[in-house]
């Protein structure tokens, strides 16, 4: 399998046009073949990189995912303490209440 056939048209052509632009005068157009050949094999080793750098971002932000997840779930099925009600209430709030409807019967019979 020929390298070159691992190399996209676009990346060929984007190449050729850099080595032609960069073209010194006398230059033939086999040395301008030779650098477009140069040219391609730097783009296509950045692309590389630069998707092999996207791969482990991924995976690093899967992994984060992840372990937010867990974190979320311990938090989850961790038994949520609530207060204990005493089954005998204070008479209190009663005592309060029987007050103020003596005090407002007692204001309007006065």
């Amino acid at each position: 399998m020929n390298k070159n056939q691992n190399i996209s048209v676009e990346t060929q052509d984007e190449a050729m046009a850099i080595a032609k632009k960069t073209q010194k005068p006398g230059q033939t157009k086999e040395q301008t073949r030779l650098i477009a050949l140069g040219i391609q094999k730097g783009i296509a080793e950045y692309k590389k990189t630069a998707k092999n750098k996207l791969r482990e971002a991924d995976k690093a932000n899967k992994k984060k995912k992840r372990q937010q997840e867990k974190a979320s779930e311990q938090v989850q099925q961790e038994p949520i303490e609530t207060p204990e009600k005493n089954s005998k209430s204070s008479p209190l709030p009663w005592v309060l209440l029987a007050l103020s409807w003596v005090a407002f019967a007692a204001y309007f019979i006065i």
